[in-house]
């Protein structure tokens, strides 16, 4: 079943907020709880709305960048998703807000079924890319290994000794949701489809 959507919506332009208010509106599985037109607002507004579970977010922020809001969503909020929207088509903004832990990136040219095609596909545990950005490349060499943060090269080692993300919360004191949204991650970021893929190229780089 489709899972709800309960979106912040962060922009610091007022005629961006309505029409993405108006085009999130025509949606029945998607709700807006609260928008914000800085970073310090949203991060106060996530922790009065704790029922949000997906933060739509420009990358041009007045206060700080989009990118490092992210990772301080991620840090503070890990059960909420991100998905990063912007002017910006360089790979390298998408590349960094993936390793900042988004789950989705769209450009602001999207039409209306994009952008609510892009929300549903993140808040059911997939990732999207804006179809005017090109994937085909991938964000990182085959060769090279992806920036890793603390945490999720501890998380990396528990996967490859065989242990489940129950296993792993229990062991990291974390929520096994935590861990699957790590674990998710990881899987983004090694460009592979299950956890004996992600070993064999952790391995392959020199990473377990």
């Amino acid at each position: 079943m489709t899972k709800i959507a309960k979106i912040l919506i962060l922009d610091d332009h007022f005629m961006v907020l309505e029409g993405l208010k108006s085009i999130l509106a025509q949606s029945a599985n998607i709700e807006i709880i609260a928008t914000a037109v800085n970073a310090f607002d949203a991060l106060f507004l996530l922790k009065k709305h704790l029922e949000v579970n997906l933060v739509l977010t420009d990358i041009n922020l007045p206060d700080v960048s989009g990118i490092e809001f992210c990772a301080k969503v991620k840090k503070e909020f890990p059960h909420v998703q991100v998905i990063g929207i912007s002017t910006f088509k360089q790979r390298s903004y998408v590349s960094q807000m993936m390793q900042n832990g988004a789950s989705g990136y769209v450009v602001k040219s999207a039409n209306a079924d994009e952008i609510i095609f892009a929300i549903k596909e993140v808040i059911n545990g997939r990732f999207y890319f804006s179809s005017e950005i090109n994937t085909v490349e991938t964000l990182i060499s085959p060769d090279s290994a992806p920036a890793l943060t603390r945490r999720e090269k501890e998380i990396l080692s528990l996967i490859a000794q065989g242990m489940t993300n129950n296993q792993i919360a229990e062991k990291l004191f974390l929520s096994p949701y935590t861990i699957d949204t790590h674990r998710k991650n990881l899987l983004f970021k090694f460009e592979v489809a299950n956890s004996a893929q992600l070993i064999k190229k952790a391995t392959e780089v020199g990473l377990v």
